[in-house]
């Protein structure tokens, strides 16, 4: 497993910022189809994490709504429904509420001193696990990837979303602005990262010197939806590290890996994305990111990101991976892991070079495209 998981943010706010009023009763900040795209992020996601102010204040169920996609969820050996995870300074949490229903594991982080409190207030109604004192996110994380929790979704609230931002431990950061003005008081709850402790302490990451990288916007009803890729390595690092996580999505096959892969043109615009098997039972990724764009010229000087070399032989098909890159004119191709000789000699990488397309591996992304693959390379 990767020493940590891929860690994706998700808000709504208004338009000037908030995430909730000051009033006594929770703002429905989404509509209809804005709460069906989180239930889609849910089910590719291993656990589902908020704050315990949260679960005070919202009680959320943090389930899969659509049935289709918890049946999808268990065709890939998953549990229906994502761990749900909160941690708490307090220990101050009700075991009626529904995030202690039993459909779900429950993990409870807990700062040392509250344990007691905890252990008192919830029995048997999830597991507590010391987080130390004060609390740290990087040891949570690493418990959850010993965990096998391989994707992490954090749903809020402010405090726990601006951690996450401040100390660059998110990956993605998917957020949703409401068509509509809140002007609270300042006391109501804002997307703030908190003030570093002295003025000699580096400003946040993610700031105006390393921007976050847009991959997405879209409509959603009255909505827009704005999706960034965070973390180190700037841009090339990001779109291959979302190339891998697309991995995950790949329906399981005994006789083909799981890829993914990310088209970008040359100024940054994502034309498309594509996994194994996500139309067909004998897709590779790239071919499936090339099918949905079809002919586009700004394909001629587009980078395709692949969280594997991209096939140089294949038995399924007529076309390799390779032609079809070579053939679409992609110039230049970036990937994470070279492909094992299991089913081919995984010669992609030279076939791409011989035909002049420029090739760079980034090895250090390699141990999480493995890891999806993990039960096929245990063969």
């Amino acid at each position: 497993m990767p020493p940590r998981p891929y860690v994706l943010l998700s808000c709504a706010t208004s338009a000037d910022g908030y995430l909730d009023d000051a009033g006594p009763r929770r703002l429905i900040l989404s509509g209809p189809a804005d709460l069906d795209r989180v239930d889609e992020v849910r089910a590719g996601c291993d656990a589902i994490m908020v704050g315990a102010r949260t679960v005070r204040t919202d009680n959320p169920r943090l389930l899969i709504r659509d049935p289709r996609r918890r049946a999808r969820r268990a065709a890939r050996g998953l549990p229906q429904h994502p761990a749900r995870i909160t941690l708490t300074g307090t220990g101050d949490l009700d075991p009626q509420a529904n995030f202690f229903a039993p459909s779900a594991t429950r993990l409870v982080y807990c700062v040392t001193p509250a344990l007691p409190r905890a252990r008192a207030n919830l029995g048997d109604r999830a597991v507590l696990i010391d987080a130390g004192d004060p609390v740290s996110l990087d040891v949570i994380l690493e418990d959850l990837a010993e965990r096998r929790v391989a994707r992490l979704l954090v749903e809020g609230g402010a405090q726990l979303l601006g951690e996450f931002l401040a100390q660059d431990l998110a990956d993605e950061f998917h957020l949703a602005i409401a068509p509509f003005f809140v002007a609270a008081p300042k006391s109501a709850p804002r997307l703030n990262l908190p003030s570093p402790a002295s003025p000699h302490v580096p400003a946040s990451p993610s700031g105006p010197s390393d921007p976050m990288t847009l991959a997405e916007t879209r409509r959603v009803e009255e909505m827009v939806l704005a999706r960034y890729l965070l973390g180190p390595g700037g841009p090339e690092h990001r779109f291959l590290r979302w190339a891998v996580e697309l991995s995950r999505l790949c329906p399981p096959s005994a006789t083909a890996f799981s890829v993914g892969a990310v088209i970008v043109a040359e100024d940054g615009e994502v034309l498309a994305t594509g996994f194994s098997r996500e139309q067909e039972d004998h897709d590779h990724a790239e071919e499936v990111a090339l099918r949905k764009l079809g002919p586009d010229p700004r394909l001629r000087h587009a980078t395709i990101y692949s969280s594997l070399v991209p096939c140089g032989a294949r038995a399924s098909r007529p076309l390799t991976c390779v032609q079809h890159i070579v053939a679409a004119g992609i110039p230049r191709v970036v990937f994470a892991w070279r492909e094992p000789a299991l089913f081919t000699a995984g010669e992609g990488a030279g076939q791409l070079r011989a035909a002049g397309v420029a090739v760079t591996e980034v090895p250090e992304l390699a141990d999480r495209a493995r890891a999806v693959n993990a039960h096929l390379i245990g063969r």
